[in-house]
């Protein structure tokens, strides 16, 4: 039986000198936490080859990665509040012996004018990495925050690693099938493999026409088609293939949504990805590391009174995230905690 590995996050904090468009995400090596985690390994490990991974993911979207404040992007969902952009960045870069650096940082006026006048000094991101190896596997967003003491926080999210892929299945309905010549019950390979043999025929009426026009004025209608034909069929392919590419592109990401592979403020991007190139949405998918935390709800029914309000295990994980008091997480959102006379 193979070996099943677990995914979690982290984020971890360095100090901010200025808001330049330099900044360094994680050191280089072997790092961990000032209260031991991550817990059960040696810490968390980032070098040159875990790096170019890093490097290529990054490469490879198209929306830059958000800087908020204090991690508000991680339970705006929860907490109701807005998560406003402090900075952005796309570009990242490995110094040897240094660490991971963002080098195309864009901050806000107003996060410019916070870290200037010090009220923010400390930068946090937030990653995923193998709880076996402590490998970081993705970068995700990073935050600015004045809670220095909390180096990482790696056991406040958990994702299981799949074992095995599961094919999605692409959603298409049984009239296409049919005109495909397949069953309703058709597999995605069979799918593609039909939308091949239109393909082809297609090209193989486009060289045929190419050859009557190199060769003669009268051609045998025997031997080749009418252009309209060939167009009729041409039109065919393309509207078939389109749809069948929007419905996979749709099962896809709905998976992806649903355990945890994609995170929703990247639905827009991965259904422009795929709509562009489904094979490269597929590959990624198959390689993402599902954060189960930030997209399932994992409540259990426990709650917390404080005052005349109840926190739910969902809010209490919330909590746990941003190292809060349950009293400080009701203050966070607004709630007036009424004090019970003696």
């Amino acid at each position: 039986m193979a070996t099943k590995h677990r995914i979690q996050i982290a984020a971890c904090a360095a100090r901010l000198r200025k808001p330049g468009s330099e900044i360094q995400l994680l050191p280089a090596g072997v790092f961990s936490a000032r209260d031991g985690r991550p817990a059960g390994i040696k810490g968390w490990r980032l070098d040159a080859e875990v790096a170019a991974r890093l490097i290529a993911r990054a490469q490879a979207r198209q929306t830059p990665f958000v800087v908020d404040y204090e991690h508000q992007t991680l339970y705006a969902e929860t907490s109701g509040t807005a998560a406003p952009a402090a900075a952005w960045f796309h570009t990242l870069e490995w110094r040897e012996g240094d660490g991971l650096y963002a080098v195309d940082v864009e901050w806000t006026a107003k996060a410019s004018a916070m870290i200037e006048a010090d009220e923010y000094r400390y930068l946090s991101p937030v990653f995923s990495f193998d709880k076996h190896t402590g490998e970081v596997t993705e970068l995700l967003m990073a935050a600015i925050t004045n809670n220095p003491a909390i180096d990482g926080i790696g056991d406040v999210a958990a994702a299981r690693f799949l074992t095995q892929q599961h094919e999605e299945a692409t959603p298409v309905d049984e009239e296409t099938l049919e005109l495909l010549g397949l069953a309703k019950d058709a597999t995605p390979e069979q799918i593609r493999a039909a939308i091949k043999a239109q393909k082809d025929k297609a090209d193989d009426a486009e060289t045929a026409v190419a050859a009557l026009r190199a060769n003669s004025a009268n051609p045998d209608p025997a031997k080749f088609v009418p252009v309209s034909a060939l167009q009729a069929v041409q039109t065919q392919v393309a509207a078939l293939s389109a749809q069948i590419q929007t419905g996979e592109v749709d099962g896809l990401i709905a998976k992806g949504l649903e355990d945890g592979r994609l995170l929703p403020a990247l639905e827009e991007w991965a259904r422009e990805l795929g709509t562009k190139d489904v094979t490269a949405l597929r590959s990624y998918l198959s390689s993402a590391q599902p954060i189960a935390a930030l997209t399932a709800q994992q409540t259990t029914g426990k709650t917390v009174t404080v005052g005349d309000h109840k926190l739910t295990e969902e809010e209490l994980a919330v909590c746990r995230l941003m190292n809060q008091t349950p009293e400080e997480f009701l203050k966070a959102k607004g709630v007036k905690i009424e004090e019970k006379q003696a």
